[in-house]
């Protein structure tokens, strides 16, 4: 490509993905153009300047005038978010916030999530707490989970509403070209609050009810917003491969 049709093929990118001077797609700022790295509709999601325990019921959180900063909306249930793009091998960087009890997620692909849950000071943790990867489970007849998924490594979660940091190397599952897995997903390191939780962890299947669902080279990034108030800060994706 030549410089001129480089400069013209940059000028159509929305302004939420980052190049580097050489044009590479390096990374997306997920939370940028008010959300547009994400696919319609947004539901209760609004952009506010911070978030705090509402001293009142602290499985709340109120917003702060500003910018900078998505929460779920009053009701803490709204619209998951999905994004347009779609990924294979990425480094995904994400504060976050909750109250007390509350809970969402970040899905690779839809399909492997990492929880996001307030496990502040429990001793014994399973994959349904705070940086673990999340259970199996079945629908029918009810919601069940069919395993204890991948507990992290040490609960690093802190208390309700202070801000959090999950850093995640996604490795997405590889195909020959016959379409047969040769290789699985994994979470080749995840560090949560600066405390490494995973580290070279296969994904032998996918998480949740998804488990069964077909596995695939690219997918879009998913953020769990109907479980309970949650709120997002800098969110960017760098895309390895």
């Amino acid at each position: 490509m030549t410089y001129r049709l480089l400069v013209l093929a940059l000028a159509f990118l929305p302004t939420c993905f980052l190049v580097t001077h050489a044009g590479e797609l390096v990374a997306v700022d997920m939370l940028a153009d008010n959300l547009a790295a994400w696919k319609t509709p947004y539901g209760e999601w609004k952009e506010v300047g911070g978030v705090e325990l509402d001293a009142k019921n602290i499985k709340k959180l109120l917003p702060k005038d500003g910018k900078g900063v998505w929460y779920n909306g009053p009701k803490g249930r709204t619209a998951n978010l999905f994004s347009k793009q779609k990924f294979a091998d990425v480094e995904l960087h994400i504060e976050f916030n909750v109250p007390k009890g509350s809970n969402s997620g970040i899905k690779f692909h839809g399909h492997y999530e990492i929880q996001i849950l307030d496990s502040f000071g429990k001793k014994e943790v399973t994959g349904e707490d705070c940086g673990g990867i999340y259970p199996r489970a079945v629908l029918n007849p009810r919601y069940t989970h069919i395993d204890k998924g991948i507990a992290p490594k040490v609960n690093a979660c802190k208390a309700p509403g202070e801000w959090q940091t999950l850093d995640v190397v996604f490795l997405a599952p590889q195909f020959d070209k016959d379409g047969k897995k040769i290789k699985n997903a994994m979470i080749a390191k995840a560090v949560l609050n600066g405390q490494v939780i995973h580290n070279k962890q296969e994904l032998l299947t996918p998480t949740g009810d998804r488990w069964k669902n077909a596995e695939m080279r690219e997918g879009a990034m998913m953020i769990q917003a109907d479980h309970g108030p949650v709120a997002f800060r800098n969110m960017t994706v760098k895309v390895l491969k």
